[in-house]
C-alpha cells in the first residue's frame, strides 16, 4: 500500500475556497459505529456494554429485516448494536479508532458524497482498550458523515429542499484534505 499524496496546488486551492467562503468549508457531521453480531443473545447484549465502554454512550439495537433460515435469523430479531457520535465526542473517538488502523485510510473508503467508512477486525487494537475474555474480540464498522453548512434544509420540516445541489456537496479532495488537516490521516491506495 503506498501513500497517495495529493498534488500541491489541489490542496492549495481547497484551502483558499474555505478561507475565502467559510461556509463550503466540510465538517464531521456525526460518526456511527456499527458492531453486528448476526444474531441476538448473550454476545450481543457484552457487544451493547463494550460499545458504550467504548463511546460513553448507550448503543440502539439494531433489527434482522427479513428471516434468513440457514443462518437462523428471524426477522425483526436484533442481530446488531450502533452508536451515533457527534460533536467533542465524535472527534474524541474517531481519534482513538483511527490509531487502531494506524491512521491510513484507502482511497477507496470514500463515497460520492464524501463520507468515509472504515472497519476495525479488533476492538483491543483501540488505545486504552484492554482484553475481557467474557466479551471476547470484536470487529466494528466506523462511518463518518462529512457535510457542509447548509444540508439542514433536507432534513427540516418546514421549508424543506429533497435536492442538494452538485456544486454544494462535498468531493473526495475536500473529504482527503479535511480529514488530514483535522485528524492527521495518510490517504493510501488498496
Amino acid at each position: 500500500m503506498s501513500a497517495v499524496p495529493l498534488p500541491a496546488e489541489t490542496v492549495e486551492r481547497i484551502l483558499e475556497d474555505w478561507k475565502a467562503h467559510p461556509m463550503r468549508k466540510p465538517r464531521i457531521a456525526k460518526v456511527t459505529v456499527n458492531i453486528s453480531i448476526g444474531y441476538s443473545g448473550e454476545r450481543l447484549m457484552k457487544a451493547a456494554q463494550l460499545l458504550e465502554e467504548l463511546t460513553g454512550q448507550k448503543p440502539m439495537f439494531r433489527k434482522a429485516k427479513r428471516t434468513i433460515r440457514a443462518f437462523g435469523v428471524r426477522k425483526g430479531e436484533n442481530i446488531a448494536v450502533m452508536v451515533t457520535l457527534r460533536g467533542e465526542r465524535a472527534l474524541d473517538f474517531l481519534k482513538r479508532a483511527l490509531e487502531a488502523v494506524g491512521r491510513r485510510l484507502k482511497v477507496s473508503s470514500i463515497d460520492e458524497h464524501g463520507n468515509v467508512s472504515f472497519g476495525i477486525e479488533e476492538h483491543i487494537l483501540i488505545p486504552g482498550v484492554r482484553y475481557d475474555p467474557e466479551v471476547g474480540i470484536l470487529g466494528m464498522d466506523v462511518a463518518i458523515t462529512i457535510e457542509r453548512p447548509g444540508y439542514r434544509i433536507a432534513r427540516r420540516k418546514r421549508a424543506k429542499r429533497p435536492h442538494i445541489p452538485l456544486r454544494h456537496r462535498v468531493k473526495k479532495e475536500e473529504t482527503m484534505v479535511l480529514l488530514t488537516q483535522l485528524l492527521g490521516v495518510e490517504w493510501v491506495e488498496k
